[in-house]
């Protein structure tokens, strides 16, 4: 096993020879099973042993329980700390194993799954377990694929196959897979296939499921091998009757297995605070048992030899030092429940419950998909709490990442999508003007709405610049076209952007019909035309741009080019330059919309020409090195010259809520900033649409640097302005009643008022996040309310993340929905997913998983403060009872010479925290809540508290600690000054240490019972009956326990026999009872009320109104979402991978298979104005304009 582990490390290539297992055995490849289970009926045991005690809280009980095995140093029986450790323990297994029974099952389910495999040239049914490398499997449709396979040869032409890949990518739209044409021609003959003995030899195994490379050797030739070639495993075969393949990696190889690696652990601040507390309580356990150890030793020294004679000691043989020593240990072992391990049980037990909550809010479900909100892990909830910054991407995040064909500029005439009325405003839509008709056309989309009747016109006139533009839209992509069952045509489409056009472009007359590899047939205005594809320069993220070069059936080669204008501008014949900048100006009025843009061009080519070029990239084709720059430099060489025909406008509508939610987090005190992929024009102009951006900002930097220096520059520029304008505004406009102040990281010690924004794109953020600039970067960003970063990669975006989470001490959440968000959702504290529309990575990688963006306010404001506030009461109140518990120990070591001798029953020691006090506090940690959801959500400023980590921070600790220690001497020394020599009403003796053990008990039970009635802000029936309910268990147990019957068969383990019913009997107990429990709540009865009164917060003031007003709040109204404009420039977002382009000019058929089957708390906090109301319109109204001397462009 070594062998094959050290083996797979040095992989660099795999060489794979088919239909032959001995060729292949040597290489010892794994075989096709699966193993994602990690014990096994011998192994679970050790195995989940080991891994608990690697838990330091696990291994600190286990150290205590051996020092409780030896005579000299126990006072405390074993099973006061085996009895709660071994629970815990029991508990964790039970929750292991059942977790790896199900992987179990769902292993045992997929290697048993059945695969027709070519053995001994004929077909034989094996599972999936006993495939190996280098056999040729068949695959049938609606199959899963068993392994990751060399496409071999299929049912359809020329070796062509669908693909579902959702189980790899979250994708359900097809994908396209194609044989090579040498082994296509194999077909479905098992003789051809049994002697088909090619070799592979390709990558080593790898987790990249967008890249392959390899070579097929067989028959004296060689062909190159990429990721159209090969079918992964996880896949589904759909709409291809069958398929051959040959396996190249099998089970743990395999690219779906080599991608489900661990996820990076996470752990909340609060976590990491406790595990300080931990250690500092130990250390004050430590000091403790060191300052008991040398009393002890003092003791012995002056007290304990008087004793020696009558207790017949001979001389020298147990030093004071010695005593001391054992004394420690026994103290330690007496004190550990400062620190119970019931603590971390309960723990996991809230967090679970709080993650059930998330799961079953009905307010958070999306009927649209039937999607829940879903709690993806509950370690993390009450970080949701106190999010400081919120990363997003907008595309398919705010926006729905649903394209509609919107606007369109052809010949320097735009055509609109909305009425304009003679001064060119929108106008609103009314019956009197109708939509443009498109029912005539049988093959029209009836979900495009179009106003603009003059482009219809133009179309039935025959303007030929128009048609020539329809045209483009109907050629040019990369779109799969089907018939449904009712014959109707349906679009297999890469990116929504396209499917807009080419709906665009079939509802004007223009339907792409069908396609070839050689041809694309097309109908313009009812009449069928087929042309011949000649060459496809598919896109790419440096091309920004794609073209087709076509044939039209009058023999004319004619090249259509559509891309992000920036790019096909500078393409562009000088001939173009009048019609260029009425294009720009169009292309500007579309991005002030927040529309995304393209721009549209065409060129006549010479068949002469193309006949040169095309022998060149054929050429440039089969090259083995520097292939790709010689293509891109061909590309480069016929993209140009290229005569304008106009651009495109596609509206990407912002999700329901964004703008709502973006508002009411903006008042919660959360940065938001935008991370994306579009254009600096889409990007500020959504970002205004949202309200991220706003014209009551003092200003917008916008920083668009070429170089490090240029980009430093403009950094020192903004923060000098920033100051600058700080001292000239004396009355800005800000959100806030209040202008919040910042003070900069510099040193400098000037603060900044007002609101800002920060603007930077991709390459200029690529020199700001260099060492020497980030700083700069950082502290201008942290002052500003808002960031925008465009055109960024996904790598950038997870490198912003980091540089906030390690030089900020705050809390950062990212939200997207994409692949490219993954590793800014990993990277990020807390990482949501959407579930949009492209695909399910993000979700599967996130810890949160939304439908929408508008659910991310529930969560942050209600579930994520809820989780927060109950985990922090829960801790104060843990640490606060178990202090008092425990430290009654220390003051009764001064009265029993140090001899640790414990103050309770070792049984009341063993049941405190896992009977008597742990299901009221589980209540509170589970259920309470200081306010309501809805006022949570009406005033986000109750947010602020877990920002500023004020509810459990180490001087709320302390504060604990303290009430713990003086609940903890009125527990002990109110009973012993009490039971200082005093007798029973009957004249008998009480002052008994039984008697005082079981007084001291059972005030303690009624204490703690009290204080978390008073800690308790929400009751529900569940919390009346665990309180109530553990301290009338406490009198059931003591009773029992204390009774003649239970000590007449345990009498060694239950010596306290009838002293309860005793005790309880006296008057005088139930005094001495009562007078400790007033004594103990008292001051916090008083002080509380006092804070309440004087100095109430937030959280006071509305559950005080929450008391007296009992009516249902008014709904807040929402206010019609409002469209600005601006002269910002808009860009189109590309898709992050590289399109069909390669696939569909391969030169072969194919062929189109049909598809498988506002408020009265408003009113308390703010008498005079609604100011939720009037933060919304304010807000909103700003979207109408944007004034330029807002901009600083630096």
């Amino acid at each position: 096993m070594m062998f094959c582990n050290e083996k797979k490390l040095l992989e660099v290539e795999r060489v794979v020879k088919a239909n032959d297992r001995d060729y292949n055995e040597k290489f010892q490849y794994a075989d096709n099973r699966i193993h994602t289970s990690k014990y096994n009926i011998l192994t679970f045991l050790p195995i989940n042993l080991f891994e608990q005690f690697q838990r330091v809280a696990n291994a600190y009980f286990l150290f205590l329980l051996i020092l409780q095995l030896i005579p000299e140093i126990s006072s405390l029986t074993w099973f006061t700390t085996i009895v709660p450790l071994v629970l815990v323990i029991s508990m964790t297994a039970v929750k292991d194993a059942t977790d790896d029974f199900f992987r179990h099952k769902s292993d045992n389910q997929v290697n048993n799954r059945q695969s027709e495999v070519l053995i001994n040239s004929k077909l034989q049914n094996e599972k999936w377990m006993n495939v190996k490398v280098g056999d040729i499997i068949k695959l049938e449709n609606n199959q899963f694929v068993a392994a990751d396979l060399l496409l071999l040869s299929s049912s359809e032409p020329h070796g062509l196959c669908y693909v579902e890949t959702a189980e790899l990518d979250g994708e359900t739209n097809l994908k396209v897979r194609q044989a090579l044409p040498v082994t296509s021609e194999l077909g479905a003959d098992i003789s051809s296939l049994a002697k088909f003995d090619g070799i592979v030899i390709c990558e080593a195994p790898n987790n990249k499921l967008d890249r392959f490379s390899g070579v097929l050797s067989w028959k004296d030739s060689k062909h190159t091998l990429s990721n159209q070639k090969i079918i992964l495993r996880g896949c589904v075969l759909r709409n291809t009757s069958w398929c051959f393949g040959m396996v190249l990696f099998a089970g743990p190889d395999t690219k779906l297995m080599q991608n489900s690696g661990k996820t990076k652990f996470k752990r909340t601040s609060i976590d990491r605070l406790m595990n300080t507390l931990v250690l500092w309580i130990f250390g004050f356990l430590v000091c403790l048992g060191i300052i008991l150890a040398v009393g002890n030793s003092i003791w012995e020294s002056e007290v304990g030899n008087q004793f020696r004679t009558s207790l017949f000691w001979r001389e020298g043989e147990k030093s004071s030092l010695f005593s001391g020593f054992l004394t420690f240990w026994s103290y330690v072992i007496i004190l550990n429940t400062l620190v119970p391990i019931s603590l971390y049980v309960s723990v996991e037990v809230i967090r679970l419950g709080h993650s059930y909550f998330i799961n079953w809010d009905r307010k958070m479900y999306y009927a649209a998909k039937a999607m829940p909100a879903e709690a993806r892990t509950t370690t993390l909830n009450e970080e949701l709490g106190q999010i400081e910054y919120i990363f997003s991407d907008k595309t398919g995040t705010l926006t729905q990442n649903i394209m509609t064909f919107k606007k369109c500029s052809i010949n320097g005439r735009v055509y609109a999508g909305e009425v304009l009325d003679d001064l060119d405003q929108k106008k609103e839509i009314t019956k009197k003007k109708e939509a443009v008709d498109f029912s005539g056309k049988s093959k029209s989309e009836r979900t495009l709405h179009f106003f603009d009747h003059s482009l219809m016109e133009s179309i039935e006139l025959g303007d030929p610049k128009v048609h020539e533009f329809l045209r483009l839209l109907a050629l040019c992509h990369t779109v799969m076209s089907e018939e449904d069952s009712a014959g109707q045509l349906v679009y297999q489409v890469q990116s929504p952007d396209e499917g807009a056009l080419v709906t665009a472009a079939r509802n004007f007359g223009f339907i792409f019909k069908s396609r070839t590899p050689e041809t694309i047939t097309i109908e313009e205005l009812g009449t069928p035309v087929t042309y011949q594809l000649l060459a496809f320069l598919d896109f790419n993220n440096i091309r920004k741009r794609m073209s087709v070069i076509v044939r039209n059936p009058e023999g004319q080669i004619k090249l259509y080019s559509k891309g992000a204008d920036t790019i096909l501008f500078e393409k562009l014949h000088p001939s173009n330059e009048d019609l260029l900048s009425l294009t720009s100006d169009h292309l500007s009025e579309f991005a002030g919309e927040g529309l995304r843009t393209l721009a549209i061009a065409y060129r006549e080519l010479d068949d002469k020409y193309f006949k040169m070029w095309q022998k060149m990239l054929e050429d440039a084709n089969s090259a083995i090195a520097e292939r790709d720059e010689r293509i891109s430099g061909l590309y480069e060489e016929i993209e140009r010259d290229l005569m304008l025909l106009g651009a495109t406008a596609v509206e990407d509508k912002l999700q329901e809520g964004v703008i709502e939610t973006i508002t009411s987090l903006s008042l919660a005190n959360i940065k938001i900033w935008i991370l994306t992929g579009d254009k600096q024009e889409t990007a500020i102009n959504i970002g205004y649409a949202c309200n991220v951006l706003t014209d009551a900002m003092d200003a917008v930097f916008v920083i668009t640097g070429n170089t490090a220096v240029e980009v430093r520059e403009e950094l020192r520029k903004a923060k000098e302005n920033l100051l600058g304008q700080n001292t000239s505004f004396s009355n800005g406009h800000a959100v806030y009643e209040n202008k919040q102040r910042l003070e900069l990281d510099s040193g400098a010690g000037e603060t900044v008022t007002g609101e800002y924004a920060l603007v930077i794109n991709g390459h200029s953020l690529a020199h700001a996040l260099e060492s020497d600039v980030e700083k700069d970067l950082l502290e201008l960003a942290c002052v500003c309310k808002t960031v925008v970063c465009c055109r960024v990669t996904p790598l950038q975006k997870a490198q912003v993340v980091e540089l906030v989470k390690k030089h900020r001490n705050a809390v950062t959440l990212a939200i997207g929905d994409g692949a490219n968000d993954v590793s800014m959702i990993k990277s990020a504290h807390i990482g949501i997913g959407i579930s949009g529309q492209e695909g399910l990575q993000a979700v599967l990688a996130s810890d949160y998983a939304l439908a929408q963006f508008r659910y991310l306010q529930r969560l942050l404001l209600v579930h994520g403060r809820w989780s927060y506030y109950r985990m922090c009461k829960f801790l104060c109140y843990f640490f606060y009872k178990n202090f008092a518990f425990t430290l009654v120990h220390f003051w009764f070591a001064f009265y029993c010479g140090f001899s640790a001798q414990t103050v309770y029953d070792q049984w009341f020691i063993t049941l405190f925290n896992i009977v008597y006090t742990s299901l009221p506090v589980l209540a509170m940690g589970v259920f309470d809540q200081d306010v309501s959801e809805q006022n949570s959500m009406d005033c986000p400023q109750l947010y602020e508290p877990g920002q500023l980590n004020l509810l459990f921070n180490k001087r709320r600790f302390f504060i604990c600690v303290a009430h713990g220690i003086y609940t903890s001497l009125i527990l002990f020394f109110i009973p012993y000054g009490a039971f200082y020599n005093v007798a029973a009403e009957d004249g008998q003796h009480i002052a008994d240490y039984q008697s005082f053990a079981v007084t001291v008990a059972t005030s303690l039970v009624i204490v703690v019972s009290v204080q978390i009635a008073l800690d308790t802000s929400y009751w529900t029936v569940v919390n009346h009956v665990f309180i109530w309910g553990s301290v009338a268990t406490y009198f059931s147990i003591l009773l029992a326990m204390h009774s003649d019957g239970v000590f007449g068969i345990f009498p060694r383990q239950f010596p306290f026999v009838g002293n309860a019913r005793r005790s309880l009997s006296q008057k005088f107990v139930w005094l001495v009872v009562l007078l400790t429990a007033v004594t103990s709540v008292m001051p916090v009865v008083v002080f509380r009320f006092l804070k309440m009164h004087l100095y109430p917060s937030l959280s006071d003031q509305i559950r005080r109104w929450q008391k007296a007003q009992r009516k249902e709040r008014p709904l807040r109204s929402r206010r019609p979402q409002t469209r600005r404009s601006s002269s910002r420039r808009s860009g189109y977002a590309f898709a992050h991978q590289e399109g069909y382009g390669e696939l569909i000019t391969s030169g072969k058929n194919m062929r189109a298979k049909s598809p498988a089957p506002t408020s009265g708390l408003e009113k308390m906090l703010y008498s005079n104005t609604s100011w939720i109301g009037n933060l919304c319109k304010k807000t909103t109204d700003v979207v109408s304009g944007f004034s330029h001397d807002k901009t600083v462009k630096l």
